[in-house]
């Protein structure tokens, strides 16, 4: 395939996606000193208003928006210079900042007519099985009352997210969630460059269809994402985990955001990678929070691994950390690198009396209930076949 074709391609493959999530981060809604800029928001809205107003009505299109802002809002009204590194500030100044956000958006969405929806998610909403389908019930019926939802991490309990990429990541689980076409993910660096795109000399990566294409590539933060906490490697992961879950992402700045609403070129395309995948198994490799781990020995490693098998108590030979049956466990080789994870069966005070046990054995002595997998194959995720 030519250049040309390839760009015209990837023209078509956006241009005829319905379901499209944009993500922007906190650097492209801020003011230098922190606080909101209702100019940045405003005029993102008008490129996402008018892109609904115009084909996108007639052709069925939808946008899910994945904010970040909520801390960077707060700081000015707390009398905060900077983003302080405290937990407790962190998490009143999104108290306050989330408020001032969504009313930013919901003013200036209501200039064309359109409501907006807050959903605030936590990685208990994206791990929990019952939760990420209430999640995805919530966003499909906003979507089907013609509201846009805006969807943001819960700064103000979700610990881990203060420390956790600017909601890149979750912007490729919403993606997801909502069986997206396309993962716009926006910021101040209009791209992936082979190096710093502040030296001369440093050029856009066009086009990525597989991990192989960044080997070599130094990503490193860029920008003045001094308000988030995102940076270029979190988006990379972003457009990673969305690709390779059959969702095709545009890495471009807020400025071109219409550009890659439109299929114009802009930005850095990554391919889509992988086919879609049971809902939960992505959130099993991406979103939940591990409880404990188990050590397999080389036999069950590659059992799992390689064959693909539910993983039994003979295969064990360590366990750590507290959890109960129903959570999710990170499977470790004997050298403690993780290569699964799956959602275990029994309580983890359980499990010693089963390590290097067989299910027979294990049914005998202690009843019929133990002669099953302590992580069952459709239950598990490999992370690095």
């Amino acid at each position: 395939m030519s250049e040309r074709d390839g760009a015209a391609a990837v023209r078509d493959e956006v241009v005829a996606a319905r379901r499209i999530v944009v993500k922007v981060g906190s650097s492209s809604l801020t003011t230098a000193a922190g606080g909101l800029d209702a100019d940045r928001v405003d005029a993102l809205v008008d490129v996402l208003a008018k892109f609904l107003e115009g084909a996108g009505d007639a052709e069925g299109k939808e946008i899910v928006l994945v904010s970040s802002g909520a801390i960077a809002a707060g700081l000015a009204p707390l009398g905060l210079e900077k983003r302080p590194r405290d937990l407790a500030r962190q998490q009143a100044a999104a108290s306050v900042g989330q408020g001032l956000l969504v009313a930013r958006y919901t003013a200036s969405f209501a200039r064309y007519g359109r409501r907006v929806g807050q959903v605030l998610l936590t990685t208990d909403d994206t791990s929990r099985r019952a939760h990420y389908r209430n999640a995805t019930r919530t966003l499909d019926q906003l979507l089907a009352m013609g509201a846009v939802p805006i969807v943001n991490e819960n700064d103000t309990v979700a610990t881990d997210e203060i420390r956790f990429g600017d909601n890149d990541r979750l912007a490729a689980l919403v993606a997801h969630l909502v069986r997206a076409d396309l993962l716009v993910l926006l910021s101040d660096v209009d791209g992936l460059y082979d190096g710093d795109p502040r030296t001369p000399g440093a050029s856009r990566i066009a086009e990525v269809t597989g991990p192989k294409d960044l080997d070599g590539v130094s990503i490193g933060s860029a920008g003045r994402s001094g308000v988030g906490t995102g940076g270029m490697v979190t988006k990379v992961e972003a457009a990673r985990i969305a690709a390779a879950a059959g969702v095709p992402v545009v890495l471009t700045s807020a400025s071109r955001a219409g550009d890659a609403l439109l299929g114009r070129p802009t930005g850095t395309y990554f391919h889509r990678t992988g086919r879609r995948s049971a809902d939960r198994l992505l959130w099993l490799a991406h979103a939940s929070a591990p409880r404990g781990a188990l050590t397999l020995d080389d036999g069950a490693v590659r059992a799992v691994v390689e064959r693909r098998t539910s993983l039994l108590p003979a295969g064990i030979s360590a366990v750590e950390g507290e959890f109960t049956a129903g959570d999710p466990v990170e499977l470790r080789d004997t050298e403690g690198r993780a290569v699964a994870r799956g959602l275990v069966n029994f309580d983890a005070k359980e499990i010693p009396r089963l390590i290097g046990r067989s299910t027979r054995e294990l049914a005998r002595e202690l009843g019929p209930a133990y002669e099953r997998e302590v992580v069952h194959r459709d239950d598990l995720v490999v992370l690095h076949p």
